[in-house]
């Protein structure tokens, strides 16, 4: 069948529509739920970084603590790798540093800490370094 033009037409057929199933408030909830407790709180703490701004922390730290390695922003960091400077300072008080992109990987994307051979969180990792200096700073006294 064609139009005046010469054109074809068509018949258009009706089709139903299939209700669209919508989750509830809670269910939505519950999946949110289960995807954040994938990891335990333990192994969340675990997590201590591994971009150029936690090793950048890490520089700055360091140099307020003690002057144990020069003071390096991110984007130093991410161009310029001072990986090797930051771990020799994290040795120097009792913490082995591995950096996510230290020649020494041990983990992608995660600077790992070892404090007596066991795994730290980079919190930790800093309160052992104040406390072998005896030099306590709060996160407002480095990170300027």
């Amino acid at each position: 069948m064609c139009n005046e033009l010469g054109f074809p037409t068509y018949k258009l057929q009706k089709t139903e529509r299939r209700p669209i199933k919508t989750a509830t408030r809670e269910e939505n909830i519950k999946k949110i739920n289960d995807k954040l407790e994938i990891m335990s709180d333990e192994e969340l703490d675990l997590v201590a970084g591994g971009n150029c701004y936690e090793t950048a922390d890490d520089s700055r730290f360091l140099n307020s603590l003690a002057n144990l390695c020069d003071r390096y922003g991110a984007t130093t960091i991410a161009f310029f790798s001072h990986d090797e400077e930051i771990v020799a300072a994290w040795d120097k008080v009792g913490v082995k540093a591995y950096l996510s992109d230290n020649i020494l990987k041990n983990e992608a994307s995660a600077n790992i800490y070892y404090i007596n051979g066991q795994r730290v969180t980079q919190e930790q990792a800093r309160q052992h370094a104040m406390q072998v200096t005896g030099h306590y700073m709060s996160r407002s006294d480095w990170d300027w």
